[in-house]
């Protein structure tokens, strides 16, 4: 199964769009691609009355395969806000069993998968379960998701370093330039790829709106990235 855990170095950092981009990618080479945001924090309501999150919306847009929304978003909490504290906010409790049933439920429709964390990697989930906890239940090989902006290097090493404490496998990682104005960009990317253990997936350009599909046009998924595909 192809399926990888989309992470970043902190909330804000293009996630969502470098998700639905390498959905984008991966369309090239397999038939059903699909996109999971097991929890996302703040809704909005839909012209036909329904509430979903832009998020959820984006990985949607980005699939080739129409999964029931109950599987690609398991859990939506109305306040964007920390999801331990949006769940307690609505007295729900996140359970990992039900989001690893709605990713099996997806893993039958599919063959490939992208699923969004929420957040920076130890995000609290609840009052003792972290987006660690979540990676490592899913045991998919994560993606990073570097938002190039002042403080990256120090989130980007640690967040690769928990990652590994873990046992997780960092599959690669993608700058992703979210501050035009950030000063030596090309030396912290550059420090990157010699500090990182994993291939830099794609430098992604600012955008104005962002675009799922132009980023898609920057990432470069390596032989072997894909199961069973050479390039």
């Amino acid at each position: 199964m192809n399926a990888w855990f989309v992470t970043g170095t902190d909330t804000g950092v293009g996630k969502t769009l470098i998700a639905a981009a390498l959905m984008h990618r991966l369309r090239e080479h397999c038939q059903r691609v699909v996109g999971m945001k097991p929890i996302a924090a703040g809704s909005q309501c839909m012209p036909d009355g329904s509430w979903s999150n832009e998020d959820t919306i984006a990985l949607r847009d980005a699939a080739s395969v129409d999964a029931p929304l109950a599987l690609v978003n398991p859990y939506l909490l109305a306040a964007p806000v920390s999801p331990h504290i949006a769940a307690r906010r609505e007295d729900v409790t996140i359970d990992i069993e039900r989001i690893l049933a709605a990713f099996r439920g997806l893993q039958a429709m599919s063959d490939a998968i992208v699923v969004e964390g929420a957040g920076g990697f130890r995000v609290p989930l609840t009052d003792s379960l972290d987006g660690a906890d979540l990676a490592v239940a899913l045991e998919l090989p994560l993606v990073l998701v570097v938002g190039l902006r002042l403080g990256c290097l120090n989130h980007a090493l640690l967040t690769a370093e928990s990652i590994a404490s873990r046992g997780l496998r960092l599959a690669g990682w993608v700058a992703n330039r979210v501050d035009p104005q950030m000063p030596e960009q090309q030396a912290n990317l550059d420090l990157l790829a010699k500090r990182l253990d994993a291939p830099c997936l794609g430098d992604v350009p600012h955008r104005l709106p962002a675009n799922a599909r132009a980023a898609a046009a920057h990432l470069h998924l390596p032989a072997g990235f894909i199961k069973g595909v050479g390039a």
